[in-house]
């Protein structure tokens, strides 16, 4: 892609000189939503860029990965705020819930949108999975009624119910993983192979509300955000998180500035926290992005603990982030977020996509010293 043109013991090869990146060339997306946008999504097929939002649609974009050009593909609606919205594997189709109760699936040939499934109250997040040895297909959604719901897309009855300790926050699945952040610091971490039933229960390791999770590429762990400008680097198996789990400080501000520079959780000057809206992770080199309240997104290497590259902060915060299939686009949402309270929000607010061209040395992972 050319558009661009030209919290533990951190050991001294972890840091890094870190040089700003730059946004100024970034693209903006062609008429973008008329509200916030809740959640940004590419298919895993071509690059084409779902977003949905609080104007209650869901719009697909379709992007040349040379140019940055950009056009609408397809929208449809749902009766209120949309606040999740995913791709099936295959590419062809999108799920999404929202605000209105209900979990809807989109056809992109056919530009048809069907409801298959509803709540109790808001579903704050879906996703397309595949269940058990046979790879089953499945649309799981999770809600502020405290239940998460699995649907095969055909039937107006869920497959399979959960109940869950506290109303969902935040959701991801990754090969055969799936988890789940609840109201309370709840995490439920759910085998595919076993889709009825919640394998482990646990409480976040930050202190503070979950905000955001994303599942790593390989399905053996997640990275959790808090609104406390932290992020929990989490592995399923245990001996793998007791080696290699740990957390850290992000998206804060002190006098100097932004602070942090590598992932470290050792004591530091005040400063300002702000929500970790959004966690992506490249689906390449396994390394990720965090994106928060605070205007400003990042790309870590959670192996070597360090910040790859940090960007400037911009005047909106971010709201939502997704890499394409390749890696090459990364995407972000600015929009309110409400973090500021309805004090913060003002009429000429802006709501944008850009979309930034990566390059290798900002997010793939540095060669080990000797």
């Amino acid at each position: 892609m050319s558009f661009l043109g030209s919290s533990a013991n951190v050991s001294s090869t972890a840091t890094t000189t870190n040089t700003p990146g730059q946004v100024i060339n970034d693209v903006n997306v062609n008429n973008p939503p008329e509200d916030s946008i809740s959640d940004l999504s590419f298919s895993p097929q071509q690059d084409l860029l779902a977003a949905a939002s609080w104007d209650r649609k869901v719009r697909v974009y379709e992007i040349d990965p040379n140019s940055g050009n950009n056009q609408g593909r397809a929208m449809y609606e749902h009766e209120g705020p949309v606040f999740s919205a995913s791709w099936t594997y295959d590419g062809t189709k999108i799920v999404s819930g929202g605000a209105d109760k209900q979990v809807k699936i989109f056809d992109l040939q056919s530009q048809q949108a069907q409801q298959i499934g509803v709540h109790d109250a808001p579903v704050k997040a879906v996703r397309y999975v595949e269940c058990g040895p046979t790879n089953t297909p499945a649309v799981v959604s999770g809600s502020w009624d405290k239940t998460l719901k699995y649907w095969d897309m055909r039937s107006p009855q869920p497959i399979t119910t959960i109940q869950l300790p506290e109303r969902v926050y935040a959701m991801d699945a990754s090969q055969k993983l799936l988890v789940v952040g609840c109201a309370e610091r709840n995490i439920c971490v759910i085998d595919l192979n076993q889709p009825q039933q919640i394998f482990k229960n646990s409480q976040s390791p930050l202190k503070w509300q979950t905000r955001s999770i994303c599942c790593y590429p390989q399905g053996n762990g997640f990275a959790i955000g808090s609104i406390e400008g932290r992020c929990g680097i989490q592995y399923i198996n245990e001996n793998e998180q007791n080696k290699f789990g740990f957390a850290f400080k992000c998206h804060r501000k002190t006098n100097g500035g932004t602070a942090g520079s590598s992932l470290r959780t050792g004591a530091s000057s005040p400063s300002q926290a702000y929500p970790v809206n959004s966690i992506s992770f490249h689906p390449v080199y396994g390394t990720f992005s965090t994106a928060g309240s605070d205007g400003t997104f990042c790309f870590w290497d959670k192996d070597a603990r360090q910040r790859l590259k940090s960007f400037p902060e911009l005047n909106s915060t971010i709201t939502a982030t997704a890499f394409n299939k390749n890696g090459t686009i990364f995407a972000y949402a600015l929009g309110y977020d409400w973090s500021q309270g309805y004090m913060g929000n003002r009429p000429d607010y802006p709501v944008q996509i850009k979309l930034h061209a990566t390059k290798d040395d900002e997010i793939k992972q540095k060669k080990k010293r000797v």
